[in-house]
């Protein structure tokens, strides 16, 4: 299939095409997330969202030769892009980092990266600029396109069996557990009604004509599908399940005064997140370095829409000893 991807000048945002179909990514919180990871030179770092690349080109950058980076991805598009991204540059073949990557979740970080090897993760989740901008691949209700939402192709469950194969209670509860949407049982009724529902623009229909609240005007606040989407591609493809596996491998991973990064965009995630790095801080396992989660800028939120919803925290690995590295 052919295939290709360039760099453009602004921070790593990068342009390209997969099997005739154009996209466009911008990295979320680039400098933040390089700043709070302290990339350091002959370093080990791992991208768990490894996605076209955007952040694992800027660490790859600082390790120089004696660096390794690490690279998951569930996607085999994304990860067939993000290994011509990462093929070292003109000019840097003698300076650039051995590069391995994983076709595989990061839930499986644990088991492929030797314990306590590792300097720095990262992860940055949810659905890439690539992912929601094909349509063949089913995650937006934007353009039309068929049930899928599998981030790995070769994955079993589409979301057009759950659409039309789950029955309306088991509809009803994923959408409220993985949306928060309070319409779930409403929505549930309406789908299970309208089957067979072929494709995301049937989909869309559906849930809209049975979540706009009935004094909210047409276009004001989000889109009325986008939390009946969230939910059944979460639960599609595991992500809350992987999350937790992250979560409770990275300490395993990580050496101690190495650093987790995590940027959310929904609460769910977020929520997951905090808790462990509260409850690592508990046992002596992490310091966080996020009071707060640090969120986009004014300029980055106008200039990347997928910004605007961005939660970046972080924490260092404890010493032995129980004292941290201070950032």
């Amino acid at each position: 299939m052919d295939s290709s991807i360039e760099s453009e000048g602004n921070e790593g945002a990068l342009t390209g095409a997969h099997g005739g179909r154009r996209f466009s990514h911008v990295p979320v919180l680039l400098k933040e997330a390089i700043d709070f990871l302290a990339v350091k030179r002959g370093g080990t770092y791992i991208d768990a969202t490894l996605g076209l690349g955007g952040h694992s080109s800027a660490i790859a950058a600082l390790l120089g030769s004696e660096g390794r980076l690490i690279g998951f991805d569930k996607d085999t598009f994304a990860l067939e892009m993000a290994g011509k991204r990462l093929m070292a540059p003109e000019g840097r073949q003698q300076d650039w980092p051995e590069i391995t990557l994983h076709h595989a979740s990061y839930a499986e970080m644990a088991e492929r990266v030797a314990p306590g090897s590792a300097d720095g993760v990262l992860a940055d989740l949810g659905v890439s600029s690539m992912q929601f901008d094909d349509a063949s691949r089913g995650f937006s209700f934007q353009a039309d396109g068929p049930l899928d939402m599998r981030m790995n192709p070769h994955d079993e469950l589409s979301a057009d069996q759950v659409v039309n194969q789950f029955d309306e209670s088991n509809l009803a509860d994923l959408i409220y557990e993985f949306g928060e949407e309070r319409r779930s049982r409403r929505i549930a009724r309406a789908i299970v009604r309208a089957r067979p529902i072929k494709s995301t623009a049937h989909l869309a229909q559906v849930v809209s004509a049975a979540a706009r609240p009935m004094n909210q005007p047409r276009g004001k606040g989000i889109h009325p599908a986008t939390l009946t989407f969230q939910a059944i591609r979460i639960y599609v493809n595991r992500e809350l399940e992987d999350l937790q596996a992250l979560l409770k491998g990275a300490p395993q991973v990580v050496k101690p005064g190495g650093r987790l990064v995590v940027i959310s965009f929904h609460s769910l995630e977020d929520r997951l997140v905090k808790d462990a790095m509260r409850d690592g801080a508990r046992d002596g396992i992490w310091e966080p370095l996020t009071k707060k989660p640090v969120i986009a800028s004014d300029e980055e939120s106008s200039e990347n829409m997928r910004a605007r919803s961005a939660k970046l925290r972080a924490a260092v690995r404890m010493e032995i000893r129980g004292r941290a590295k201070k950032r």
